[in-house]
């Protein structure tokens, strides 16, 4: 799900008028088949795992540093959000690499 700032940022893109090629947060989350969560046993590490719809997998991690303020639900929305940061970097070589390629054919 797009946060506050990235809806704030999509916002002003848009009123802007900035319409060449580009993601948003809505194709980063169509990106996402399914998610998983585990909580190694003993610690405050909680790592998501974002499945994609093409097969790949990303992970995002967080951890408290003092065990009395752990709290899963927090914990899986900072690993989520990692996570999910990770997929912008991918779609954005991937695009760029296709923008690349439509404009360079004889590199293909």
């Amino acid at each position: 799900m797009a946060n506050h700032d990235e809806q704030a940022i999509e916002k002003e893109i848009q009123s802007k008028g900035l319409n060449a090629p580009r993601l948003n947060p809505q194709m980063i989350d169509a990106a996402i088949k399914s998610e998983a969560y585990h909580v190694f046993p003993g610690t405050t590490m909680t790592v998501c795992m974002l499945a994609l719809q093409n097969g790949f997998s990303v992970i995002g991690e967080s951890a408290a540093a003092s065990p009395e303020n752990f709290d899963e639900a927090i914990g899986r929305k900072i690993a989520r959000d990692n996570a999910r940061n990770k997929i912008w970097a991918l779609e954005g070589y991937l695009l760029k690499d296709q923008l690349y390629r439509r404009n360079h054919p004889a590199a293909i």
